[in-house]
């Protein structure tokens, strides 16, 4: 790490503002349509300038994209669609050189159906070494033709795909929570545990600051491979605790040899990030404790509808588990796999919006959502403990709710049988530049998802300098969070608060959430050093508005 980083060499990883970039849509250098590592390298300083302290980077591994990267074909090896292994010199480089650390994806819970070791599986049939990588399984029924139990796909359908196998006979099953394409390791082979802990090094030797797990929580399957007692829907797949496919207890033994691994290479700490749909948030500080991962999501408040009795009960949970265990909380509102809070917080009931939005859905209200989503950026950023950023939330960039039903690129939208719109609304290519081809996103405009023409009034260029627009305000905020050390300080509620509102100190910083129906006074005896909107002509704070006094 570079002396002018601006991350302490010890524990960074405590209260670091990580930015997620997601490749594909972030920039495209060459003109494809498709954003490429030369184009993040480009860009950098666009987040340098925006106050993070580094980025993580969503899968760029050889990969068929079935699921968008996180079906990995070579965990050593770049796509051609993203450039090559020195492309990644030159990024780390780079972000070095601006004071940025950089994390990689790691998907170990699956591969590619195109990764040697599964093709490699396919060859050699049952009982081979070969197959005792990924789940396979004998069928039921009297021809071995019922799936070995009834467990299912988090994209729609069943779990388990049947092979033929190489004489031409219907053969065994293979385990896919997601999609087809994406076979289930299995964890209990020593082979598969070695091989992810060289790929750590891997990574690790090129400079990397740590990892993004990929379905941290789902590695180990109960053993046997029980029956669900009850068939499940969407979002129950996601409870942790009706399930014998997540959470279970053996992954804190991968992650701990993970851990040695990290630890090894001393000074600064390189870290380990969990994406664990868990619940409680019992079972998740599991994930955290000092001889395990370092951060792991708090999707509770990710999920959580826009409602100040019931933020405060998140954020009191994350607050009291992660501190049993000497963890931070990592603070999240937006990323890959969820509709944008700038539009999740303008629908009706905002929550968890995990489906997407069609043209033929109800339609957020645009004005409303990013007034919240600015609230509740204000919010996140004034807790302790970490935050990560999604890409162009620092634009108020909302979700694309109207895309065509003929690109869509989601297998959730193809598994469900077009049921459930999928991901891809949250990940349309960046507005860069409002008047340029493809808003500056490609030299030539191309772009692999079609951009709404309203993508325009978003663009970088247009909100540089601009006081008031969402872009300055992030890039305040983050400068007074580190100014003030928010992410190092301690929350301290005001017992006396107007119903509605959320209203804390952290350290000589007071900060009011209006989430009521009417505007709030603010104390005569403090300063507005920061604000998600105008105040009223009175000097009160609005409804869906956030402050930060001094």
């Amino acid at each position: 790490m570079p002396e002018s980083s601006r991350i302490p060499q010890a524990d960074w990883w405590r209260d670091a503002v990580v930015y997620q970039v997601y490749p594909r849509s972030f920039s495209d250098s060459d003109g494809d349509g498709t954003g490429d590592l030369p184009g993040v390298t480009a860009r950098l300083p666009h987040l340098a300038d925006l106050g993070v302290d580094g980025l993580w980077l969503s899968p760029f591994y050889r990969s068929p994209l079935a699921d968008a990267g996180y079906d990995v074909a070579d965990y050593r090896d770049v796509d051609p669609r993203f450039g090559t292994l020195a492309d990644v010199d030159t990024l780390i480089a780079r972000a070095h050189e601006l004071g940025l650390v950089v994390l990689v994806d790691l998907v170990p819970n699956h591969s590619s159906d195109q990764h040697p070791w599964f093709q490699a599986a396919l060859a050699a049939g049952p009982g081979s070494p070969e197959r005792a990588r990924y789940l396979f399984r004998d069928g039921r029924g009297a021809n071995g033709e019922l799936p070995p139990n009834n467990w299912p796909s988090v994209f729609g359908g069943q779990g388990w795909t049947r092979v033929t196998e190489a004489d031409g006979r219907p053969g065994q099953w293979y385990l896919h929570l997601f999609d087809v394409h994406q076979p289930d390791f299995d964890w209990t082979a020593p082979e598969v545990r070695a091989e992810f802990e060289s790929v750590l090094r891997f990574w690790l030797d090129r400079g990397v600051a740590g990892f993004r797990v990929d379905v941290a929580h789902g590695l180990i399957k109960a053993p046997g491979l029980p029956d669900l007692s009850a068939p499940l829907d969407e979002l129950e797949l996601l409870d942790t605790n009706a399930t014998p496919f997540w959470d279970q207890d053996g992954v804190h033994e991968v992650y701990a040899a993970w851990r040695g691994v990290l630890d090894s290479y001393g000074s600064p700490e390189r870290v380990l990030c969990a994406e664990a749909w868990v619940s409680p948030p019992e079972r998740m500080a599991r994930y955290v404790r000092s001889d395990e991962m370092h951060q792991s999501f708090a999707f509770d408040f990710l999920g959580c509808r826009w409602d100040a009795k019931a933020l405060r009960k998140v954020i009191d949970a994350e607050l009291q588990t992660m501190g049993d265990v000497g963890a931070p909380i990592t603070w999240v509102l937006s990323n890959h796999d969820v509709v944008r809070h700038a539009s999740r917080l303008g629908t009706a009931d905002p929550g968890p919006v995990v489906g997407g939005i069609r043209a033929t859905d109800p339609q957020p209200d645009r004005a409303l959502g990013l007034r919240r989503a600015r609230a509740a950026t204000l919010l996140m950023l004034a807790l302790p403990g970490a935050a990560y950023l999604y890409h162009g939330e620092e634009l108020g960039l909302p979700e694309h709710t109207t895309l065509p039903d003929v690109v869509r690129d989601d297998p959730v939208w193809l598994r469900s049988e077009h049921t459930h719109a999928g991901r891809d609304g949250c990940r349309v290519p960046l507005p860069w530049v409002a008047d340029a081809p493809g808003f500056g996103f490609s030299p030539t405009g191309a772009s692999w998802l079609p951009q709404p023409a309203a993508f325009a009034d978003y663009a970088a260029d247009v909100q540089t300098g601009v006081p008031g627009s969402t872009l300055e305000m992030y890039r305040e905020a983050l400068r007074l969070r580190r100014e003030h050390q928010l992410g190092r300080g301690r929350l301290a509620w005001v017992a006396d608060a107007p119903a509605g509102t959320l209203e804390f100190d952290n350290g000589d910083v007071r900060v009011i959430v209006n989430c009521s129906a009417a505007a709030v006074a603010l104390p005569a005896d403090r300063v507005v050093a920061a604000q998600s909107g105008p105040l009223t002509a009175d000097g009160m704070l609005p409804i869906n508005t956030a402050v930060w006094l001094v």
